[in-house]
């Protein structure tokens, strides 16, 4: 007996197709199809608004993982597939992503992250903690809002780089409180409670800064002989970095009795605006995870775009400084020393001496006062001498 096998054509439409070829990959190797997907779109280099520079650090396997994280995040997905499920390289970045985003704060810090990985796989299941509801994000952001506008406000144009910093630095110190609490990692604390610690402060800093175009890093690290850590920011003016710590800028305990607790005597610290490289250093260390640019220039010093910094010590021209200070309606007078030994002989004649009190003397006679009360403040690592009348 001859059988016959009669072919008729098959009709499959292009999709079909597609996903039948979808299907037989997949199948091979053992890829779920969204992971397909990812490892075939295109990595965006750039992200508009941010200056993301330690996405520019990772390999072009972790910049894909990077963008995949950023797209979750923003949209608050509960988990998502990663193209890698290498753990290093997941955390390196996963913190890359949050040291370039600040404005990302619904991921806390503090909250734990799992990972599902595959045996055998090169992809895991991603899912990260969220620390609000969406109502309260909104919340925030709109006080996120608020916040830049009252920055914008404060800067007339044709303000310089150095000035539209030194203002950020000003206005996150003047309304935020060094507090610890459920908020006090994010911008969320500053912004919304108006207290945090380090980690908010230079998240706000970043922030604002880079929204007014200013490239500002947000850098973690750690401080010299304490087993604390601390967050700082780098920013560029003109084609120099600088650091900038907002959270000591917040001004610490540093007066003579109980002077810090008098309102009166509320002033910015600026020592940590800009400040000498070398000194800074000394103290504070960034975490090596990640690489930052190298600050070396001095030039926009507080003390120094004052005329506030000297390189030897010579108690007329002290003396001449704080008078001219004076002269000029100032409660404050500061200065600083480039080196340990003028520092060091300043501070032997005008504190432990005493010489201070012909500034006082100066500074009643120029007011028609018969009596005066001042503190004083030492900063020993930026060789700073402080008067507050």
């Amino acid at each position: 007996m001859i059988l016959s096998l009669i072919c008729q054509p098959v009709y499959i439409r292009a999709g079909t197709l597609e996903q039948i070829y979808s299907a037989v990959e997949s199948i091979f190797s053992g890829e779920p199809k969204e992971i397909q997907a990812l490892r075939q779109m295109d990595v965006a280099q750039t992200d508009e608004g941010h200056q993301e520079y330690y996405f520019r650090q990772l390999t072009e396997e972790e910049q894909r993982v990077y963008r995949e994280i950023l797209t979750g995040l923003r949209s608050r997905d509960e988990q998502f597939y990663l193209t890698i499920s290498d753990d290093d390289s997941i955390d390196r970045t996963y913190h890359a992503v949050l040291k370039d985003h600040p404005e990302i704060f619904w991921v806390h810090n503090r909250e734990k992250i799992y990972k599902t990985t595959y045996s055998g796989k090169d992809y895991c299941m991603f899912t990260p903690g969220y620390s609000y509801s969406e109502s309260e994000t909104e919340e925030i952001k709109a006080a996120m809002e608020t916040s830049f506008q009252e920055v914008s406000s404060l800067i007339p144009d044709e303000t310089s780089d150095y000035e539209k910093v030194r203002i950020v630095y000003t206005y996150v110190i003047d309304n935020t409180q060094y507090k610890t609490g459920a908020d006090d990692q994010s911008i969320a604390g500053v912004f919304w409670k108006k207290s945090a610690v380090c980690a908010g402060y230079a998240g706000a800093v970043q922030y604002l800064l880079e929204r007014l175009g200013i490239p500002c890093i947000y850098v973690d690290g750690s401080t010299e002989e304490s087993t604390e850590g601390h967050a700082w920011d780098i920013v560029k003016i003109g084609e120099s970095y600088y650091y900038v710590d907002a959270t000591n800028g917040d001004q610490p305990d540093f007066l003579n009795g109980d002077a810090a607790q008098l309102e009166e005597h509320k002033t910015t610290i600026y020592d940590y605006l800009c400040p000498f490289p070398e000194e800074y250093e000394k103290t504070y260390k960034a975490s090596k995870e990640l690489t930052v640019p190298k600050c070396t220039a001095k030039d926009l010093n507080f003390y120094v775009l004052n005329q506030g910094c000297f390189e030897e010590y010579d108690w007329l021209a002290i003396y001449d400084y704080c008078k001219m200070r004076l002269d000029n309606g100032a409660a404050v007078v500061r200065f600083k020393f480039s080196n340990q030994e003028a520092f060091d002989a300043a501070r032997k004649d005008w504190l432990d001496e005493g010489e201070v009190q012909n500034v006082a003397q100066y500074y009643m006679k120029l007011n028609g006062y018969s009596q005066v009360e001042y503190h004083y403040g030492v900063l020993d690592n930026f060789y700073t001498i402080y008067f507050i009348f």
